[in-house]
């Protein structure tokens, strides 16, 4: 399976709509995604994750003009294409962070509102509805899972990803550069974990003053770092074994040997 991720910068004097060209142009230009099996993009690149006052100008229905230029590149490149996320409206009017995966056809094939939107330092939880459900569906013949950003922090939802047959977890994020440690310990550990491919895309450049920290990276179940960008906006490309997440959990059954709910006692002194 050949996958891509697409590490965007979203600066604030870019208009939107000039930025969905730039993107679609870039994607067109890029020979080696005819290769390619699945695309990956960051979080909220086109609306600009910490552009918090423009949220409601910026969002977009489902039938919007992101993921119709995703269909449109999707069938064009014979790929899936994760774009990311878009802040969502929908028909009452409620806001989410939305990530939208497109199959080659150009039919919309997964729909993720994001589970736990941030507050730290971030207006995202006063602005934008949680997500209540996940799906798995198969990508290029391997189950899938998707999350987003500071999702990564809480790993009860990667193992619910897990028990609905996920061998593959897909991550946009918007990740700031000042904590990076902490973007390369939980993409690591959470492959590690669920003995899964984890495929990590994250925005570059800088953001209403908050730099982001690219280094988008696919970890493979063992935790082992198969490629890791750097800073830039650009394509990273690798290929990956499909069949590598169960060998994994065949000769190392930690999942199988899980007890949980746990029949202990409790005590609390």
């Amino acid at each position: 399976m050949h996958v891509a991720l697409f590490q965007i910068a979203s600066p604030d004097s870019e208009p939107v709509a000039t930025r969905l060209r730039r993107v679609g142009d870039a994607i067109d230009r890029e020979s080696e995604l005819e290769k390619a099996d699945l695309l990956v993009m960051p979080e909220l690149w086109g609306a600009g994750y910490f552009a918090f006052d423009e949220y409601k100008d910026r969002a977009e229905p489902l039938t919007g003009p992101t993921v119709t230029a995703a269909r449109d590149w999707a069938t064009s490149h014979r790929l899936f294409v994760h774009l990311g996320s878009i802040v969502e409206i929908d028909e009452q009017g409620r806001l989410y962070n939305t990530s939208v995966v497109v199959s080659p056809d150009g039919s919309v094939r997964n729909i993720y509102r994001k589970v736990h939107v941030f507050g730290y330092g971030s207006r995202e939880q006063e602005l934008l509805t949680p997500g209540t459900s996940i799906t798995v569906d198969s990508i290029a013949g391997v189950p899938s899972g998707f999350t987003t950003c500071y999702d990564l922090r809480f790993p009860e939802l990667f193992r619910s990803l897990t028990d609905a047959g996920a061998e593959l977890l897909a991550v946009c994020a918007a990740w700031p550069a000042a904590r990076l440690a902490h973007w390369r310990l939980f993409t690591s550990v959470r492959a590690v974990e669920q003995q899964s491919w984890l495929l990590a895309c994250n925005a570059v450049g800088e953001q209403h003053g908050v730099s982001l920290g690219g280094h988008s990276r696919i970890v493979d179940p063992w935790g082992e770092v198969l490629v890791e960008a750097g800073s830039d906006e650009g394509f990273t490309f690798a290929e990956i074994d499909p069949a590598l997440p169960q060998r994994v959990r065949a000769e190392f059954p930690a999942l199988a040997d899980r007890r949980w709910p746990p029949d202990l006692s409790t005590r609390v002194e």
